[in-house]
């Protein structure tokens, strides 16, 4: 079960779950076999067991408050006075004073509910295993494939009911899988697992068309920018993109008219600022809401101190609906399911930094019908349209554990896939 616990003040998710669905049943074809395996997202990436900087959760979420300017346990540096600290860090720090109350409160029954179910009391059942470290390269191939020629064409079959098509090109058509289970794809020399009916472009910022071109109209977008920050620049650990930059994106043109747009938000003030007042007028999308994703360990405790002035366990959602100006006369009457502010979602995060699937959280405001499509993706999901220059990343075969089915008699041990897609079995 993947949401956990849920009330007026949000809910528990397991995010391992969310993450996990749709690959019970997995199959490879190789010429004219066909084999088939149980299939999961490796758990050891959720098993986040202890916060950082030493801070336990009866600092963090039993306690009272605490004061913001102290500076983490064994930290040598210098206490700065509130004088010293510039515009922007004074705007999250009044940021924070405000939604604390509404963080430290709702977390804190939301997990104690959840203890009472079971869940969040720190067994940690997982393979001590390594965590996968594969190289994503799809980034510097989707710069490269900028150079070629976009082809109007629709989309092309990745995957259907006979089995999976080998010649594709990925860079300028929608990608489309018709099969009713995961399979398995062999895509630029690496073996990748597809959800069942998932759709996906693998493109460039700038090579956005095929997805328009597409023709579909979409019932919840969801954004995850690569927002601009300090840590980024220096780290350089993945391409961030101008605020600027983002009005570029054709939300318009890829929205249903009431249309449920979810952005992901980094917690500098300036840019929820920006979303908010700039972003979403620029769009035609009104705001209804604010929420919290918050990050917990397998007990319970936030990942980072709740006060911290460096990391906060928890990143801002901002959601609004798609209802331009020009077409309001022109709108269809329909029901519609309030959006209640400040909501929290509380889980634990992968270690590989992915944001926990929205899709079971959202289904009451926008229908189990719905079409859903994710900006800036790293991964896919079930019967979702997904986009971005790492949309495969978290689909590599090395995030997940394969083994054979029972009937797969000749093979009984648990194993490893190869270029081929036979199995190579551990020893």
């Amino acid at each position: 079960m993947s949401v956990i616990f849920g009330d007026s003040r949000g809910w528990v998710v397991d995010a391992f779950q969310l993450t996990d669905r749709g690959y019970t049943r997995c199959s490879c074809y190789t010429g004219n076999e066909t084999s088939h395996f149980k299939c999961h997202f490796k758990k050891e990436c959720f098993q986040v067991s202890t916060s950082h900087h030493g801070v336990s959760d009866t600092a963090s979420v039993n306690a009272g408050h605490t004061d913001t300017k102290t500076t983490h346990t064994g930290c040598k540096k210098r206490k700065r006075k509130r004088s010293e600290l510039n515009q922007g860090e004074i705007d999250s720090l009044i940021f924070h004073e405000k939604i604390r109350p509404v963080i430290f409160e709702g977390t804190r029954a939301l997990v104690d509910s959840a203890r009472s179910l079971g869940y969040l009391n720190g067994l940690r059942n997982a393979d001590k295993a390594p965590l996968p470290s594969h190289e994503c390269r799809l980034a510097a191939l989707c710069e490269m494939a900028k150079e070629l020629p976009l082809v109007d064409a629709g989309a092309q079959l990745l995957v259907d009911e006979e089995g999976w098509t080998s010649h594709v090109d990925l860079f300028s058509q929608v990608a489309e899988s018709r099969a009713d289970w995961a399979t398995v794809v062999q895509l630029m020399g690496e073996d990748y697992i597809i959800p069942p009916h998932a759709t996906f472009l693998l493109s460039d910022f700038t090579r956005m068309q095929p997805l328009v071109q597409y023709g579909a109209k979409y019932d919840l977008i969801v954004l995850d920018p690569p927002w601009e920050n300090r840590s980024v620049k220096r780290s350089r650990r993945y391409s961030s993109l101008p605020s600027s930059q983002l009005k570029l994106l054709p939300v318009p043109l890829l929205a249903s008219f009431n249309c449920l747009v979810v952005t992901w938000v980094t917690n500098r003030p300036s840019h929820l600022r920006f979303v908010r007042n700039e972003l979403y007028p620029h769009w035609g999308v009104q705001v209804l809401a604010e929420w919290f994703w918050v990050k917990v360990t397998t007990s319970g405790e936030f990942v980072f101190p709740l006060d911290s002035q460096h990391k906060k366990p928890y990143e801002v959602l901002v959601l609004g609906r798609y209802r331009p100006a020009n077409v309001t006369s022109e709108a269809p009457e329909m029901s519609e399911v309030l959006v209640e502010d400040q909501r929290l979602i509380v889980s634990v995060p992968s270690l590989h930094s992915q944001k926990p699937s929205l899709s079971e959280v959202l289904k009451p405001y926008v229908g189990g019908e719905a079409k859903c499509l994710e900006l800036f993706s790293r991964n896919l999901q079930p019967g979702w349209t997904s986009w971005g220059n790492e949309v495969l990343k978290f689909q590599h075969t090395s995030f997940f554990t394969l083994t054979p089915l029972e009937e797969q008699a000749d093979i009984s041990k648990e194993g490893t896939l190869t270029n081929n897609c036979s199995l190579r079995v551990n020893d």
